[in-house]
């Protein structure tokens, strides 16, 4: 089943497996009930189902495969300088509390005979960021599929992201955000890791 959202001129088709929503709306009416609430209140009638379709958009980067979609977009080109996208807006889920941490990821190649669609490396940052997720493994997972799927010179990955886990429980520190990076090739190199640093940090008019 597909639900569209339009606004704007933008429409939104979300499709969700019905028997996997069936079975999790079912083990969320047992969770909110074991919380104390009254599942059958109105305000909690539609909440599992609610629920059930959220967590499967916020994991439906299983059902994607990374590497190719960086192969439905290479292009044979001699352009050998670094190409980066910086400022990916990135959602995930912790895997150790099931909380969201969200932040961005700046991302780095140098092309070794291949570029790629500009598009497709946010898609990778979404098909591994839409799982059950530690920062420092996505890092490295993005770093990776990069670096294998296009063989380029080198890859710079950088992300920082806020952990709802460390804001709303635990430490509760509001203001922290968690850096992580990952480099191959070109990108050990002093001067050429010390560039990226500088234009991910830089604002350009």
């Amino acid at each position: 089943m597909g639900e569209k959202d339009i606004e704007e001129g933008y429409e939104r088709v979300d499709n969700y497996n019905e028997e996997k929503i069936e079975r999790l709306s079912l083990l969320y009416e047992g969770v909110i009930s074991e919380l104390g609430e009254d599942v059958n209140r109105e305000g909690l009638q539609k909440t599992p189902e609610r629920v059930a379709k959220a967590m499967q958009y916020l994991t439906h980067g299983y059902d994607l495969d990374p590497s190719e979609i960086l192969r439905s977009a290479l292009f044979a080109e001699d352009h050998s300088q670094m190409v980066l996208v910086k400022d990916i807006e990135l959602y995930s889920m912790c895997e150790h509390h099931m909380l969201p941490f969200m932040g961005k990821a700046h991302i780095a190649y140098i092309p070794n005979g291949k570029i790629v669609g500009l598009s497709k490396i946010p898609r990778v940052v979404d098909a591994f960021s839409r799982r059950l997720q530690v920062q420092e493994r996505l890092t490295d997972q993005i770093k990776s599929c990069i670096q294998e799927t296009l063989n380029p010179l080198g890859v710079a990955v950088v992300i920082e992201a806020k952990h709802m886990c460390m804001q709303m429980r635990g430490i509760q520190k509001q203001n922290s955000v968690t850096t992580t990076s990952a480099f191959t090739g070109a990108f050990e190199n002093d001067s050429t890791r010390k560039e990226f640093i500088q234009l991910i940090s830089s604002r350009l008019s």
